[in-house]
């Protein structure tokens, strides 16, 4: 029976060459992606700033309302297709998005160690990233044998196919499928498939490609409960990250522990998080977690 770790972890990004969170402060936050700067909004950054004088190359005015809107001010012409910016192996394209994101989480980076941590030198597992975005998290799968990618946006799988592209990886076995993860996951259930691995990275709110309208608290128990039938006693991960909700950790720990209560292994669970760069760089939460993994 999987154990349900009741005290938090804190899975924390220090940074790369490609990503740093440079300073936060006042709902703000200054990032640099490759050789440009951005300042994006963050509530969570309640303290002060520790620089005076923020320059950046573009900065998201965010909307009168907390549930979207806003626009990008630019004071540096950007390439119009994006830049590469790389993690490990992979390569990507980041670009300014009207959604306030550069095509990419950072904050994932952490994660995607973790999930290759747990499949080892395996190049035979079988991995399905539901919400898959622009596919950096699938790439960062591949070295382990075969993934499945959904999303439901026809252009952010177009875009992680370039990524592929990008990455010299069009020839990994990955099947880039444009669809409602809800409903594929229950299709591979009846279907009778498994998985070695599955991570998850739901929208709050959200609309598939036939206009299924997606929410998260209505949503999310019937696709864990699905997710769990694509795994087994030989699996090795279930990630779920979870953004924008007043939510906590423990809340999406309790589902995970319900749904997966007759695996082995244990849940636990808490906050994503990057540092600021520099001595005695402070911790910047951005999302929360649970997870499943079976040691084996």
């Amino acid at each position: 029976m999987a154990e349900l770790v009741e005290q938090p972890l804190l899975m924390v990004g220090e940074g790369w060459d490609g990503y740093r969170l440079l300073d936060s402060g006042n709902g703000r936050k200054l990032e640099s992606f490759g050789a440009y700067r951005f300042i994006r909004p963050e509530p969570q950054a309640m303290w002060q700033p520790r620089q005076g004088d923020w320059q950046a190359d573009g900065e998201f005015l965010p909307g009168a309302d907390e549930d979207g809107g806003g626009r990008w001010e630019f004071a540096t012409r950007l390439p119009e297709d994006g830049w590469p910016l790389s993690w490990n192996e992979t390569r990507f394209t980041a670009q300014p998005t009207p959604f306030r994101h550069l095509q990419f989480f950072p904050d994932m980076a952490p994660v995607w160690e973790w999930m290759r941590d747990r499949l080892s030198e395996r190049e035979d597992a079988e991995t399905l990233n539901l919400f898959g975005y622009t596919g950096v998290g699938s790439l960062a799968l591949s070295r382990h044998g075969k993934v499945t990618h959904v999303d439901a946006s026809k252009k952010s799988v177009a875009q992680a196919r370039e990524n592929a592209v990008l990455s010299g990886m069009e020839d990994k076995p990955i099947r880039w499928l444009v669809d409602d993860a809800g409903k594929f996951a229950a299709r591979e259930v009846r279907r009778g498939n498994r998985y070695d691995g599955i991570i998850l990275d739901p929208p709050k709110f959200g609309r598939g490609p036939k206009n299924e309208t997606w929410r998260l608290e209505e949503g999310l128990p019937d696709l864990i409960r699905d997710c769990r039938q694509l795994l087994d006693e030989g699996s090795s991960f279930l990630f779920l990250t979870v953004y924008a909700v007043r939510m906590s950790s423990l809340s999406i720990a309790g589902l995970l522990s319900e749904a997966l209560a007759a695996l082995p292994g244990k849940i636990e669970h808490g906050d994503l998080a990057v540092r600021e760069t520099g001595e005695d760089g402070r911790i910047l939460p951005t999302a929360i977690f649970a997870r499943w993994s079976n040691p084996r």
